[in-house]
């Protein structure tokens, strides 16, 4: 069975850092594009950002919110994914989870993040 486990969160001031890690099982991780999404208090789902298969800088991809402050990368001999989040604001709080769709229909359960003002 899919089993993704996300850890790392916290409660952090702004401008602050936190690296996400989301360990993955019960499925071809190497070969799998792999997103992370978070969700904020009252809000749906919202897509972070997508790393291909292979990952790396050249495929990577991020919305406009986190872009330049945000890091998706992968260890495919570990099949673990992670989420360097920099220069955090207090709009950044939410539920952050891994998801091998990017609209998150299956994702683990998911690792809070708040950021204080």
């Amino acid at each position: 069975a899919v089993n993704l486990v996300e850890s790392g969160g916290g409660l952090v001031q702004a401008g602050g850092s936190l690296k996400l890690s989301c360990a993955a099982s019960g499925f071809m991780f190497s070969a799998t594009y792999m997103h992370w999404v978070r969700q904020s208090p009252g809000k749906g789902l919202e897509w972070v950002a997508t790393i291909s298969p292979g990952g790396g800088a050249g495929n990577t991809y991020y919305q406009d919110a986190v872009k330049g402050r945000f890091t998706i990368s992968r260890d495919n001999a570990k099949s673990t994914m992670y989420l360097q989040l920099s220069s955090l604001k207090t709009e950044d709080t939410a539920m952050y989870y891994c998801s091998r769709q990017r609209d998150g229909r299956v994702r683990g359960q998911g690792t809070q993040v708040t950021v204080s003002s």
